[in-house]
């Protein structure tokens, strides 16, 4: 049972921030009351019915002393104390410390791991599927950078996706993504096994990372591709290296100003992406939850086309609809990796 003193805490705080914004409060203070309010809302929701069913439950019980109202109360009280263990799930999930990146955009980043060319295939049918599923959410599905294989794979792709809750739906898709399925350019109809990495970063804002100018070496060169795409007359493309720690990021999409602010920005996220990593690996060091540290060297999903199914091996979740999937349909792997991943904090909070 969740101490009532923390939620009378919770339902104080939620109190106070209503009263100070009815009251007025200018510019920044404003913004940042707001969004202490909207994050409180949903929690003093949960608390309110939680808390409601705990006081029909009490009345019930209540009532069993009362020959009048005995009958009645024999009747409500089971169908009450049946909802008490989902209301107070619901509840512990919603006092959950959240990620602040959960809000955020993210960038994804897929290159081809070990396969060859039919990796590099197998990569480019991943970056349609995740394009496939912004569209089917209405997010906005931006490329940064592309560079396509000489079968029409890619090697590298890094994309942008926009909208409301992106990090918190797409943060478990890092690792690696396995594929079987026989090649194209296989003659013998044989199953081959290749695999893709996919690192999913929530995007970095101005105030997350700061750059030291000097830190940092600036190369223009002339932009290039398989088969004449993306290839421009002038010298536009931009590779910026981050000298401390050697990440070098490179971006040939658009014009040389539009590259520059590009590079920058995918810079500042994998920074961000690098601090974060080492700020959860401190606070959760002992944590080996199923749902895994999104790790890109980590095994998470195989496609197997032949069987036509798909497995995601750290929730032991396999689906017999490899095409519905790769067409976007990927909410029934990502709400189940939510919810075993909250079930796994909830098991950390109990005492």
């Amino acid at each position: 049972m969740i101490p009532d003193d923390r939620l009378e805490q919770i339902l104080a705080r939620f109190e106070y921030l209503e009263a100070r914004m009815a009251g007025g409060v200018a510019g920044a203070d404003m913004a940042a009351l707001g969004r202490e309010y909207a994050d409180l809302r949903p929690v003093v929701e949960e608390i309110r019915r939680y808390r409601q069913l705990r006081a029909d439950i009490a009345e019930a019980t209540a009532m069993l002393d009362d020959p009048e109202m005995r009958a009645l109360a024999e009747d409500e009280l089971p169908v009450l104390t049946e909802r008490l263990p989902e209301l107070e799930r619901a509840l512990g999930i919603a006092l959950l410390p959240k990620d602040a990146a959960d809000d955020r955009n993210a960038m994804i980043e897929i290159r081809p791991g070990t396969g060859g060319e039919e990796a590099a295939l197998f990569a480019a049918d991943l970056l349609r599927m995740y394009q496939r599923y912004a569209d089917l959410r209405g997010w906005r599905f931006e490329m940064l950078e592309h560079s396509e294989s000489d079968l029409g794979g890619i090697r590298e792709a890094v994309v942008r996706i926009g909208g409301a809750g992106v990090f918190a739906r797409l943060k478990f898709e890092s690792g690696v993504h396995r594929v079987q399925r026989v090649p194209e350019t296989e003659s013998g109809g044989r199953i081959h096994t290749s695999a893709a990495t996919v690192a999913v970063l929530p995007e970095a804002q101005d105030v997350d990372v700061q750059i030291d100018p000097a830190d940092l070496r600036i190369d223009t060169m002339r932009a290039s591709g398989a088969g004449g795409q993306h290839v421009n007359t002038t010298d536009s493309a931009v590779r910026i290296t981050h000298l401390p720690t050697g990440i070098v990021v490179t971006s040939s999409e658009k014009s040389q100003h539009q590259n520059r602010a590009i590079a920058l920005q995918v810079l500042k996220t994998r920074l961000y992406d690098i601090e974060r990593t080492r700020a959860d690996a401190e606070r959760a060091a002992t944590r080996k939850g199923q749902v895994g540290s999104g790790d890109r060297s980590e095994r998470i999903r195989t496609y197997n086309f032949p069987q036509g199914r798909v497995s995601d091996h750290r929730i032991n979740l396999t689906l017999y609809k490899l095409d519905a999937v790769m067409q976007g349909a990927l909410d029934e792997f990502i709400d189940a990796l939510i919810a075993d991943d909250e079930a796994a904090r909830l098991a950390e909070l109990s005492p």
